[in-house]
């Protein structure tokens, strides 16, 4: 008897996990995609049009965002992005997918799309992160045509920045607008990018949170995924994408979970978090999804079954 009760007991909680999967899978968006800032609108049409092919959603969150990085027009990603202090574009990235597969390059030069690079770091080499001389040499390797990264335009900022801060150290930290691209497919499937050249007129060799994993971007299946833009030292601080998604583990929503790391990050730099900006993207298996920033002014691009559209985030301060 006990035997027959302990399988009847195994059996019905098998079948409810059952229907509470097949619950989530009836209640989730057929495509869901966020990513930072105005230039996320064309990143998330990109991704989509991916799926629309009927590529991986780790496929699309590449495709999303080698956009801004391929556009002279964005101060802060790849190509056209603001030089570090010496005049050099360093870069920062990585990618990851739901089951715990990534690659991360920090503190590449002359390559456009890094997180392709990190890709192939993922799937080409037994690491999961390589950075400067030896990330460079790695992409030259794999077929990545080596270019000059620093625009007319770019560099006439850094020469008037040059000028006009007497080269001091510490860089404006109102210039950082990192994409970070999550999304989930209609499978449920999900992945994350993150791409950035990092603070405008950083000191050389500096790297943020946009390529570690866990602080920049998270993502897990059947939990969900985050990623931070911003001041990125203070987001590596509290492990921010990873404890988001942790917290969305253990029942919190997205909104409640990027709100509960943002006062996270405020405690720890108490008044200057109201003269910085950083901001959190996350969503979750149900297909639910949160937005939450330090300051006013953080936007972000949401796309839902397949329609994109600009949003404006929360903020802590007013």
């Amino acid at each position: 008897m006990k035997r027959r009760k302990f399988i009847a007991t195994g059996a019905a909680g098998i079948l409810a996990t059952a229907l509470r999967a097949e619950r989530i899978a009836a209640a989730r968006p057929e495509s869901l995609i966020l990513s930072t800032w105005s230039f996320g609108v064309p990143a998330n049409e990109a991704a989509m049009a991916a799926l629309r092919e009927g590529k991986t959603v780790l496929d699309a969150v590449e495709a999303g965002v080698r956009v801004p990085e391929a556009d002279p027009s964005v101060s802060s990603v790849g190509y056209g992005g603001y030089p570090d202090r010496d005049g050099r574009v360093t870069l920062d990235a990585c990618i990851m997918d739901g089951n715990g597969r990534c690659g991360s390059v920090t503190f590449l030069q002359h390559i456009m799309h890094p997180v392709s690079v990190a890709r192939k770091v993922m799937e080409e080499t037994p690491h999961m992160m390589l950075s400067g001389e030896g990330a460079l040499r790695f992409a030259l390797e794999q077929g990545f045509p080596q270019e000059n990264l620093l625009t007319p335009q770019a560099e006439a900022a850094w020469k008037k920045w040059v000028l006009d801060n007497h080269y001091q150290p510490l860089p404006p930290e109102d210039i950082h607008d990192t994409i970070g691209m999550i999304a989930m497919d209609r499978n449920g499937q999900i992945a994350g990018a993150c791409t950035t050249s990092g603070i405008a007129f950083k000191m050389h060799g500096r790297v943020g949170d946009s390529p570690i994993i866990g602080a920049g971007l998270f993502a897990e299946n059947g939990v969900g995924a985050a990623t931070a833009t911003g001041v990125g030292g203070e987001v590596i601080r509290i492990a921010g994408s990873a404890i988001v998604v942790e917290q969305i583990r253990h029942g919190k929503t997205p909104q409640a979970a990027v709100e509960e790391a943002i006062r996270r990050i405020a405690r720890h730099v108490g008044e200057r978090g109201k003269t910085m900006q950083l901001g959190m993207l996350a969503l979750d298996a149900k297909g639910r999804y949160g937005a939450f920033s330090i300051s006013p002014g953080f936007q972000y691009a949401l796309t839902l079954n397949g329609s994109t559209s600009l949003q404006k985030s929360k903020s802590l301060y007013p």
